[in-house]
């Protein structure tokens, strides 16, 4: 459930080594469309989500177009910031266009659970699982195989170097957060559909940045072993903790988790660490 969710987390740090703080409320944007499409425009479950994806899509290039064009080869605290009041300035606007709004996604699938090996596994999680899957396959090859994956490494190696070399730094960044919003599409569908909707999806957001520093900023191998270590975690802590320490305590284990793992390897378990010439 949380690795595609990191995955647009990484796909943009990994291109740009650009933090977007303002991921929780991409995926609750994305979640939103596709809950407009289904409930307000009455169209199907694909359809409302292969719009949502075009208009999340269309919103990245844009921010990116007006925004994000003009910072290149600022320091890195100025992107940071503009993440943040982006974020806030989606959090607002999501309250007032999307009023009305019901916020539940039901994916067209059975509700009676599956039973394997006498274990009874939810559909939809199952699928959540399927999807998140091909999403971090899909990533992994096209940032190690493909020329546009081979250039964002380079983008996010040295931008001007790479603009010497001839490399299209915006429209490639521009791509990369469009990549990002497609993403948060998908992971904020599916974990509607599974776990909670509505405008709390925004706080899913708080979640991926234990799992990404914890797997290593730049690694997508890092983004599974990350999501399914705090996964793990937080149902273990919720179930064999929380009544002895007191109930919240697996909300706040993964970040325990995220201390020690700084002590040991600050760059993540997978993460390269940064090598500088003296």
């Amino acid at each position: 459930m949380y690795a595609p969710a990191a995955l647009a987390f990484v796909v943009v740090y990994k291109a740009s080594r650009m933090m977007n703080f303002a991921l929780g409320e991409w995926l609750m944007l994305g979640s939103r469309l596709v809950a407009t499409g289904i409930h307000a425009v009455g169209v199907g479950f694909v359809a409302a989500v292969g719009g949502g994806a075009a208009v999340a899509a269309g919103t990245a290039l844009l921010f990116s177009r007006m925004v994000l064009r003009r910072m290149v080869g600022h320091p890195p605290i100025a992107l940071i910031m503009i993440t943040i009041g982006l974020g806030a300035l989606m959090r607002g606007s999501a309250a007032i266009v999307f009023s009305g709004i019901p916020g539940g996604i039901a994916l067209p699938l059975p509700t009676d659970p599956l039973i394997i090996r006498g274990v009874p596994i939810a559909a939809d999680k199952l699928a959540a699982a399927a999807v998140s899957a091909v999403a971090i396959g899909a990533g992994g090859v096209f940032f190690r195989v493909s020329r546009t994956g081979v250039a964002l490494r380079a983008i996010a190696d040295n931008q001007h170097a790479a603009m010497t070399a001839g490399i299209d730094v915006q429209r490639h960044f521009a791509f990369t957060w469009a990549m990002m919003a497609i993403l948060s599409v998908v992971a904020g569908t599916l974990w509607t559909a599974v776990s909670s909707g509505g405008f709390g999806v925004v706080l899913l957001g708080l979640k991926i940045f234990p799992i990404v520093i914890i797997g290593g900023l730049d690694s997508i191998a890092g983004t599974i072993v990350g999501a399914v270590v705090i996964g793990i975690l937080e149902s273990v802590a919720a179930g064999y903790l929380d009544p002895i320490v007191g109930g919240g305590f697996s909300t706040v284990a993964s970040y325990l988790v995220l201390l020690a793992v700084l002590f040991v390897r600050p760059h993540g378990l997978f993460g390269g660490a940064d090598i500088e010439r003296v």
